[in-house]
């Protein structure tokens, strides 16, 4: 492990370009369900392709970040099936039933539940930056998905819990992920996590049934958008992030996702942005940079545990 590889700086870099990939999918998804495909099809989908590439990828370029040992395969099949599983499906639910403002807002209440479980659970005791950004971010959340525009409580009420529940197994994701991570590369982790879940699917969901709808050329380039940029590089970006950040700083960085999301709108949708989205634009950008000149190395970052134990990048014992 150099150096490098235990700056920080890394990491919110990382987990900048993760939220912006997945900003883009976001509304990606949101077109295919309007053109009938359901988000059981698209969960099939994202981690089919997704597992297929890295399977082909790391077997050709980096064929030891496949070695995992026996007693560590249990938790890769529940980090798989309960975290990306859940991850996946919640969100693709949420945005089928509700606003995909709304539904990215609900999801994002993640940083809080990172954030409770770091300080109940694991007893540690978060700096002041941390806390005015976690608090910044969610404010700015609110203001840039225009959730003052919006009355949740008329929306769809299984697309308000599914929403919640996004946010509860994002948190979880981020959290066990940072677990894997102390012995394990994050592309391990990844690949194993999106193994165990694409197996789940494709056994609650008729075995590649998706692939067999007929989809226009622009519903496939969709499909590939959203399997690849959408889920394989965000999902691994974010989780070196998580190994050089820790969970909490990733995911209150991943709050530009709903900026992107926004710009995208603006850009293809010609929707607009008013004064407030635009304020709280400025307030998430500004809690990000906040974080970046509060940068903290973690002697608890998985980064650091595999510096000190010794750990590769697969161990075996």
């Amino acid at each position: 492990m150099t150096t490098n590889q235990l700056r920080p700086g890394w990491g919110y870099v990382f987990a900048m370009a993760a939220a912006m990939l997945w900003g883009v999918s976001g509304p990606s998804a949101k077109y295919l369900f309007n053109a009938g495909v359901t988000p059981f099809q698209l969960v099939q989908l994202r981690l089919t392709i997704t597992v297929v590439v890295m399977l082909a990828w790391l077997w050709l370029r980096q064929p030891r970040l496949l070695r995992i040992a026996r007693k560590d395969i249990a938790y890769f099949a529940v980090f798989g099936i309960v975290g990306m599983g859940a991850c996946q499906f919640t969100y693709l639910y949420a945005i089928s039933k509700i606003h995909v403002a709304a539904a990215i807002l609900l999801q994002y209440q993640a940083p809080f539940f990172i954030a409770l479980h770091a300080l109940v659970i694991q007893r540690e005791r978060l700096s002041r930056p941390v806390w005015i950004c976690l608090a910044a971010a969610a404010a700015g959340c609110y203001l840039v998905v225009g959730a003052y525009n919006v009355n949740l409580l008329s929306m769809n009420m299984a697309g308000i819990v599914t929403g919640l529940l996004s946010g509860v197994a994002f948190a979880w994701y981020s959290i066990h992920g940072e677990y894997g991570m102390r012995r394990y590369n994050p592309w391990t982790v990844l690949f194993y996590a999106m193994l165990f879940a694409a197996l789940l699917w494709n056994i609650v969901h008729p075995p590649l049934g998706a692939f067999f709808r007929p989809y226009s050329p622009a519903q496939w380039g969709c499909i590939a958008y959203i399997g690849i940029f959408g889920t394989l590089l965000p999902f691994g970006l974010y989780l070196e992030a998580i190994n050089r950040i820790r969970a909490t700083r990733a995911s209150i960085t991943a709050t530009l996702e709903p900026i992107t999301a926004g710009l995208v709108a603006f850009a293809f949708l010609q929707e607009t942005m008013e004064p407030l989205q635009l304020a709280g634009a400025v307030v998430v950008l500004a809690a990000i940079v906040f974080l970046q000149l509060n940068q903290e190395h973690d002697a608890k970052s998985p980064a650091a545990i595999r510096a000190r134990t010794g750990h590769g990048d697969a161990e075996t014992r």
